[in-house]
């Protein structure tokens, strides 16, 4: 029996430590991410902003894509599809940036106040419609909606890019392509390895605490496809690269419903989920508050008591959704 007993507790260790494991691939990724990136924003003369809301937050967005394809390819796992997008979302805007924000006040640009961030906003109201006039699911056509979106956002972001180059500081030492192409490359595989041996085993965790499939895609499974954003932009708040960090949580969550989102229900169509109204209206209210953040101070700037304010009212809304009030 001791010998069971033992083996029993490795079994349920093990878990645990591919979590810890994921964790470490995860930081050393997006450490990598980070820096290559940046060499190749300054090698041609794109702004961070750019990189963080398309190269970066496409393979950040990565994971979220893996584990919707999958969903929507399996049925009866639908609800994960919706759930780990809009939670992802949540968790990316309440979550992340407002670790980031406390780590250090992230600073806004004017055209992310003016097109990305409002796009972040209007993403979630989208959804909503969908569900509302397509007999309370996301379609096939409705995917394509959402997919003509995305490539409308892709193209701004390419012009806005070639528009406008940003120049380079003059004690600047480039960073040679292949060394960059590889530190980028590498950081993804990273961010992405270190995602799925978390959320297989967190998924599994939860499963044995009784927790429902719609609890685990909104909660479990939208974080550790979450993580990457969260190392990601806890890294560029740290080396003080703000617009990396702000870029990168507007773009993934750009991507994750125009794209991800768009992408799955073209494959099969995503019947909603019994609260995804509430899910979809807290979602708006992040994108939101964002909004309203770096348009009330001078600096435009997402200060640290914003940081804490975003925290405080996703731990609410966490609480109130495991306790089974929302």
């Amino acid at each position: 029996m001791s010998i069971i007993r033992y083996l029993l507790c490795i079994y349920i260790m093990m878990d645990y430590l591919l979590i810890l494991a994921g964790f470490v691939v995860l930081i050393g990724g997006a450490h990598f991410l980070v820096d290559g990136a940046s060499g190749l924003a300054k090698r041609f003369n794109v702004s961070n902003l750019i990189i963080g809301l398309t190269v970066v937050a496409f393979g950040t967005s990565a994971p979220e894509l893996v584990v919707n394809l999958v969903a929507a390819l399996n049925p009866g796992t639908t609800d994960i599809a919706l759930t780990n997008i809009i939670g992802s979302n949540m968790i990316n805007t309440f979550v992340i940036l407002g670790v980031a924000a406390v780590i250090f006040p992230i600073v806004s640009q004017k055209s992310s106040r003016r097109f990305d961030m409002p796009l972040s906003l209007l993403a979630p109201i989208v959804v909503f419609l969908l569900v509302l006039g397509m007999n309370n699911e996301v379609n096939r056509a409705g995917g394509v909606i959402l997919l003509i979106f995305f490539v409308w956002f892709m193209t701004v972001m390419v012009r806005k890019a070639v528009k406008h180059p940003e120049a380079n500081d003059e004690d600047y030492k480039p960073m040679k392509i292949w060394v960059a192409l590889i530190m980028v490359t590498g950081g993804l595989i990273g961010l992405v390895g270190g995602a799925r041996l978390i959320v297989p085993s967190a998924t599994r965790i939860a499963e044995s605490l009784g927790v429902s499939q719609a609890v685990i895609g909104l909660t479990v499974v939208a974080l550790g496809t979450s993580l990457p954003e969260l190392a990601t932009s806890a890294v560029a708040a740290f080396k003080k690269n703000s617009d990396i960090a702000l870029g990168n949580v507007v773009g993934s969550n750009i991507f994750n419903i125009f794209f991800v989102l768009g992408t799955s229900a073209a494959i099969s169509p995503l019947p909603a989920y019994r609260n995804i109204n509430i899910d979809l209206l807290m979602t708006a209210l992040g994108s939101l508050l964002l909004l309203i953040f770096v348009y009330s101070n001078k600096q435009h700037s997402i200060q640290r008591w914003a940081g804490a304010l975003l925290l405080l009212i996703y731990s609410v809304f966490l609480f109130l959704t495991i306790a089974g009030h929302i």
